[in-house]
Order: C-alpha cells, then structure tokens, then sequence
C-alpha cells in the first residue's frame, strides 16, 4: 500500500515543547499509524522542500478518561496516535512553524 505525502503527514503538533524545538531545527508531526522513518522522511522532504537529516518516531499510549461529571462511571480511552520529531539539515527552516 503506498500513501501519499499528504495521508502520511496528518498534521503539526503545536504545543509548547515542539515550538522550542522549532527554534532548534526540529518539528513535530502527527503521522500514519503505517508509516516508516524513510516514508515519514520522503513526504517532509516533498511537501515542505527542506532536507531532513533525522527522523525520531514515537506511538503516544492511550490514557483513561472518564466523561460527565466527576463521579461518573462513564469511563472511555483517548486514541493512541504516532508522532514524528523531524531534524532538519543546519540552517533549513519550515516557514509554517516560523508564523504560529
């Protein structure tokens, strides 16, 4: 199966860590459940025209949430989701992440 550039990059991750890291050469994204380092790597590379050098991925666990009030038994499970940590090349910058 072969995704697209766009369907394995799902978005950003703006948070105040991963803007930080921006300022450091490194950007956050969430990706495909299926999708590999070289993948993850290609697509940065096609859509933002910069050059990647590393590429660090991590599956967040999903946590226990509990709905309605505070002594609901209501209980359900946030969506585990992949994240990718991109390090671009010495003096590469993403314009997107410049603007946020």
């Amino acid at each position: 199966m072969s995704l697209s550039a766009h369907e394995i990059i799902l978005r950003p991750v703006i948070s105040e860590k991963s803007m930080d890291e921006s300022q450091r050469g490194k950007y956050t994204f969430a990706v495909a459940n299926d999708a590999s380092k070289i993948q993850i790597e290609a697509a940065v590379e096609e859509i933002f025209k910069v050059k990647v050098e590393a590429v660090n991925v991590l599956t967040t666990k999903s946590k226990e949430k509990r709905g309605g009030t505070r002594r609901s038994r209501i209980a359900g499970r946030t969506t585990p989701w992949r994240k990718a940590i991109v390090t671009l090349a010495p003096g590469q910058k993403i314009e997107f992440f410049e603007a946020v």
